[in-house]
């Protein structure tokens, strides 16, 4: 036989093929399954679904989940979600939201400048060099990381929700985002041909700033104006009544936000060979407010991250984290589990992969932010150990437990990736690695994907 018949896929290739599948009755039998109903309610492992159950030792959350819509805001949600809980105590009140809308706004805002100041920086490269590439084929995304979130309360503060409501496009982002993006790609052509015709840098971020008058206009059109000032009054459970005078959205945030947000830091579990534990990391032009404090990650262990997270919540704090939330999860149950579909035994195939393998073969990377408010601890004092994790989901009431996700221990560790921890829980040796220089990853590193 030779080489070059071995490359194509012959008629007596699919013969073969044909053959071996009519031969076997178990792959008839999964086809009249499959052909007549989706391959998940087939796969769905009995045994998976009823070992999970949704009963917490450590149970957090007493209020009402948030609702994302059709926008990849996940990250700002969970992140409003960890400030409401200290709010609303503050406050003495059972259920509170801060506007998603406005630090969407200045999200974008931000985002679009931080753009455009890496196109200033990249003008010197060709069109299709890989950075650039990766640059203008996404330019204003909804998602983000946990550093971009605090870089914007710090700049922007915070308000009520009832300050900024949600629009028509703050839950359904797709036309604004074409449009903007559209806008910016156009910038980025003009400022990479003003660069290259010898245009100063002072003339370049004059330009920039003209394309981001059009970015405010747009995004005044589709969100609204965000507020200057807040005035803000509440009746208490105790039917109290409470009046405080005009604040700004810093003072608001001072005021209601009361976890400081520069006490924590971002911890991810990065398997592959070439991300040592113990290294802090960033990655290229990932960010959103230019002169904030970069997108850094400390690597830890996974049992560690485990233990942090467990201890938090048993302390009284909920967790802000990232995962790659469709590996197997049923959405109408509202369950994470990694045994819950059983795909080899439909197709008779071998489709595993470790964490490591799946981030360096493009299987798996950060998709959504979320909110641990519960966990199940077994086992006596000296050897406790997490059985189960109550989650809440920012996709409504309607799925789940009124929209409050279970996840199996066994699913944390091979699907979550990143965690936003309190420094002081860190080991002594861990805090000290995070004064290090971080390593740059390249910017379509899978570890920014949250922020795509």
């Amino acid at each position: 036989m030779s080489h070059d018949s071995l490359r194509s896929l012959g008629s007596d290739d699919v013969e073969r093929f044909t053959k071996q599948f009519e031969a076997n009755p178990a792959y008839r039998l999964a086809q009249n399954a499959v052909t007549n109903t989706s391959v998940e309610d087939v796969a769905l492992d009995r045994a998976a679904v009823t070992s999970i159950a949704t009963s917490m030792s450590h149970h957090l959350d007493d209020w009402e989940v948030t609702n994302q819509k059709q926008s990849g805001r996940c990250w700002l949600f969970a992140g409003l979600n960890l400030l409401r809980a200290s709010a609303a105590q503050t406050m003495n009140i059972k259920d509170f939201e801060f506007s998603q809308n406005y630090l969407l706004f200045w999200d974008k805002l931000e985002k679009a400048n931080f753009w455009l100041e890496a196109v200033i920086e990249t003008a010197d490269r060709d069109v299709d060099d890989r950075t650039v590439a990766h640059l203008l084929e996404r330019p204003i995304d909804d998602g983000g990381q946990w550093n971009m979130f605090v870089a914007l309360v710090a700049k922007h503060g915070l308000v009520p929700k009832a300050a900024m409501p949600e629009t028509h496009s703050s839950s359904k982002t797709g036309s604004m985002n074409r449009d903007v993006s559209q806008l910016l790609r156009r910038a980025a052509r003009d400022l990479r041909a003003a660069a290259a015709s010898g245009v100063s840098a002072d003339l370049l971020r004059a330009k920039k700033l003209e394309v981001l008058e059009v970015v405010h206009r747009i995004l005044v059109i589709h969100l609204g104006a965000p507020p200057s000032t807040v005035e803000w009054q509440w009746e208490d459970k105790d039917r109290g009544f409470h009046r405080d005078d005009e604040m700004t959205p810093q003072e608001f945030a001072t005021n209601y936000a009361r976890t400081d947000l520069n006490d924590y830091v971002c911890v991810v579990h990065d398997p592959r060979a070439t991300s040592e534990v113990g290294r802090t990391y960033t990655v290229e032009f990932l960010g959103n407010v230019v002169d904030a404090p970069p997108v850094v990650y400390l690597n830890v262990d996974i049992a560690l991250m485990r233990e942090l997270t467990m201890a938090a919540l048993v302390g009284g704090e909920p967790v802000w984290f990232g995962c790659d939330t469709g590996k197997m999860a049923n959405n109408e149950r509202g369950y994470w589990d990694e045994h819950l579909y059983d795909y080899e035994g439909v197709y008779d195939a071998d489709l595993s992969l470790d964490k490591a393998d799946r981030l360096l073969h493009h299987d798996t990377l950060m998709t959504h932010a979320m909110l641990f408010t519960g966990v199940d601890v077994v086992g006596a004092n000296g050897s406790q150990t997490p059985r189960r994790w109550r989650v809440e989901n920012s996709w409504g009431d309607e799925k789940a437990e009124k929209g409050f996700w279970t996840m199996n221990d066994n699913w944390f560790s091979e699907h979550v990736f990143e965690i936003a921890v309190r420094r002081s829980a860190l080991p002594a040796e861990l805090q000290q690695a995070l004064e290090q220089e971080p390593i740059v990853l390249p910017a379509w590193d899978p570890m920014g994907a949250l922020a795509r």
